[in-house]
């Protein structure tokens, strides 16, 4: 592992005294700059070979500036090849002007806009899927961040957008503290049958018991992801440094290394780096 060149899609940047973060001060541990040198002495030995920046949530005026903050970042730090950019997706039709503007820029490859705080039918509502459907003029992804109970309306969003490319955060949030399944498997594997859907393999330490949590409260997690998506279609994120609130990010990648260690070198292959290069059109 320590070799293997890995693709992190899914690393949080942010500097509250650059941007505006709300969410921030509701999460104590995590209100302070997060940066590039945060990050590098975050993975220590690991081979890190490309990072996907993914939107973090600032305050809505402040969302195009964070694309230009990154941008910036990326001048210094070329291993930042792709930027998951915001949009407020929900005013439809009307927000192509903004997307517009952000697929002029060559490293923004998706959009997030969080569906995870928002009601149950928020990614149904008429004018959320009009905006989905305007990526697909720009060649743009679309990352689904959800709690678990919305994964019923997101495969509902997924059915009326066949032309998008979606990527599922976090593998949909389910109650890994709780050890609860159902729904989650049965409409995991439904989402999965549409073929223009990925997951992300991200995000499931701070689903977890945060103190406690052990490699086996993940693994039967971790397993039907894969049933589900096969090795062709899940992709390794970090979900730095939102992670550290329950782990470090070495013990992460052994313990989804360990999760996996009957797959062939061929399927780490896969998970670890050219499915994300594959879906976020990473240039070489």
């Amino acid at each position: 592992m320590d070799k293997l060149p890995i693709v992190d899609t899914h690393v949080h940047l942010w500097h509250p005294k650059e941007l505006r973060y709300p969410w921030l001060t509701q999460v104590p541990a995590l209100n302070k700059p997060y940066l590039l040198t945060d990050y590098v002495a975050a993975y220590e030995d690991l081979n890190i070979e490309s990072i996907v920046f993914v939107q973090c949530d600032t305050h809505p005026d402040d969302g195009l500036k964070e694309t230009t903050w990154v941008t910036s970042l990326a001048a210094v730090e070329p291993r930042i090849r792709g930027i998951v950019a915001w949009v407020p997706i929900e005013e439809g039709e009307q927000v192509e002007p903004f997307v517009e503007k952000l697929a002029e820029n060559a490293l923004v490859k998706g959009i997030r806009r969080l569906i995870q705080g928002e009601s149950i039918d928020f990614c149904i509502q008429s004018n959320f899927v009009k905006g989905v459907k305007t990526l697909a003029r720009y060649g743009l992804s679309f990352d689904l961040c959800i709690f678990h109970p919305q994964l019923a309306n997101t495969i509902e969003l997924v059915e009326q957008c066949p032309n998008i490319q979606f990527i599922l955060d976090h593998i949909g949030k389910p109650d890994i503290k709780n050890q609860l399944f159902e729904p989650w498997k049965k409409e995991l594997r439904t989402l999965a049958k549409h073929t223009n859907v990925y997951c992300k393999i991200s995000g499931l330490v701070t689903e977890a018991d945060h103190e406690y949590w052990t490699p086996s409260n993940l693994k039967p997690y971790i397993d039907h992801v894969i049933d589900c998506f096969g090795f062709d279609r899940v992709i390794y994120g970090s979900d730095w440094p939102v992670s550290t609130l329950a782990s470090d990010y070495t013990r992460w990648v052994s313990t989804l290394q360990e999760a996996v260690s009957g797959c062939s070198s061929e399927e780490l292959t896969k998970l670890f780096h050219d499915n994300a290069i594959k879906f976020y059109r990473l240039q070489s």
